[in-house]
């Protein structure tokens, strides 16, 4: 008997036919993102953000960059697809007392509902990378910026030796993308990235990438880090659910297993602490 178990869903159970959204409704991210909000603070800390500006957050989650925007700006506007995570964002809005910002349901492949050349800054760290048509993606940030304004994204790389690029790479390898998939890393490639912007408009001269770092912080073993994946991100979800249909759930969380415990850069035995390079991408409008 496999030694790995696979949570069940956690939201309501009526069929959702957008597989995108399906996937993020899937677990629970903000389990994950609880581990991730000092990263985000220091994004946002890094942006220059402008008392007066107005900010959209795409692909936000409940809110681990958004709520810091909106401690320094005077509007942050937030979209994220899965249904679960919106009203996680605006409960974690309200207990902060924030009235300056708000989280919608919307795809970053159309942003419907934000008006054009209406944010100052458009940030969207590890969100819209995985909406499924790049280009249009592209197109709507672009949209949605003011002439002057910035687009930054936070894209993880393909191939990169660290955390999250090798969860992705093991998973796909246990549960491969339908035909016609484009896969969200290539977002991490720097030439598709201006390649993509550049469909939207954007000369090439006004793209900027570089690597960063984004660290995860979890309050227990690197075992017990490994089960929020399995548990509660879709993608890792998936992987479990496709490695046990095939009989080889136990070398997944083998090979899961050996990657969280030789990423863990903590000595301490009651915090884990993780190191994940992504593609920083800086967009000039």
């Amino acid at each position: 008997m496999s030694t790995a178990v696979i949570a069940q869903p956690t939201t309501n159970s009526v069929p959702n036919p957008n597989p995108n959204q399906a996937l993020w409704e899937k677990g629970d991210f903000t389990r994950l993102a609880q581990t991730m909000r000092r990263s985000g603070e220091d994004v946002v800390a890094s942006l220059n953000v402008e008392p007066h500006f107005n900010t959209l957050d795409v692909g936000c989650g409940d809110g681990t960059t958004a709520l810091p925007l909106a401690y320094r700006a005077a509007r942050v506007r937030g979209v994220d697809i899965a249904r679960n995570l919106v009203d996680a964002g605006n409960r974690r809005f309200a207990a902060a007392g924030l009235a300056n910002g708000s989280i919608q349901q919307g795809d970053a492949c159309d942003l419907a509902g934000v008006p054009d050349e209406s944010c100052d800054l458009v940030l969207s760290m590890f969100g819209a990378m995985f909406a499924p048509r790049p280009v249009d993606v592209a197109r709507s940030l672009v949209r949605v910026t003011k002439a002057g304004g910035r687009i930054v994204m936070g894209n993880w790389i393909p191939g990169d030796p660290t955390l999250v690029a090798q969860i992705l790479r093991i998973s796909a390898q246990y549960a491969p993308p339908p035909a016609g998939f484009i896969s969200p890393i290539l977002w991490g490639v720097p030439d598709e990235v201006v390649a993509r912007f550049g469909e939207a408009g954007i000369p090439a001269d006004r793209v900027e990438t570089r690597r960063d770092t984004y660290r995860f912080e979890f309050a227990g073993s690197p075992a017990g880090f490994l089960a929020v994946f399995r548990d509660y991100y879709g993608p890792t979800m998936n992987a479990y659910a496709a490695a046990q249909a095939a009989g080889k759930v136990d070398d997944l969380h083998r090979e899961l297993t050996a990657l969280f415990a030789a990423q863990n850069r903590s000595t301490d035995p009651a915090l884990s602490v993780f190191d994940a390079t992504f593609l920083r991408v800086t967009v000039r409008v």
